[in-house]
């Protein structure tokens, strides 16, 4: 499976925005995506994960009750949303997908996109 991340940019401190991982193929259902994150002389980090059906997901602390992550199978897309934007989450934004992991750890996903910058101005 390919994957291609979008919907990162420039936004203030308190705004919003909402990141996509869209996936080639009709196989795309049978993939766990994680989403993860770098930031500047950072090491790769955990953000959110779902699991195939969409049932399961999972947050890292610093972003639970913000952030919500979502998909939907039949457009091959899953989805970042990112609320109440702090400059701490400045990155580089990659989603991953794997057919059997949904956990986060990002050495287990087999699949990556290139990843989207989010910068956020305080």
């Amino acid at each position: 499976v390919q994957l291609q991340a979008s919907g990162g940019g420039l936004v203030q401190a308190g705004g919003s925005l909402r990141l996509s991982c869209a996936a080639s193929g009709r196989t795309f259902s049978r993939y766990h995506v994680g989403w993860f994150r770098q930031g500047p002389g950072k090491e790769r980090e955990f953000v959110s994960s779902i699991t195939r059906n969409g049932v399961g997901t999972a947050y890292a602390d610093s972003v639970k009750g913000r952030f919500t992550i979502s998909r939907v199978n039949a457009k091959y897309t899953v989805y970042l949303q990112m609320n109440s934007l702090t400059p701490e989450d400045t990155a580089v934004y990659y989603c991953a997908a794997d057919p059997f992991y949904s956990g986060s750890s990002d050495a287990e996903y087999d699949y990556w996109g290139q990843g989207t910058q989010v910068t956020v101005s305080s």
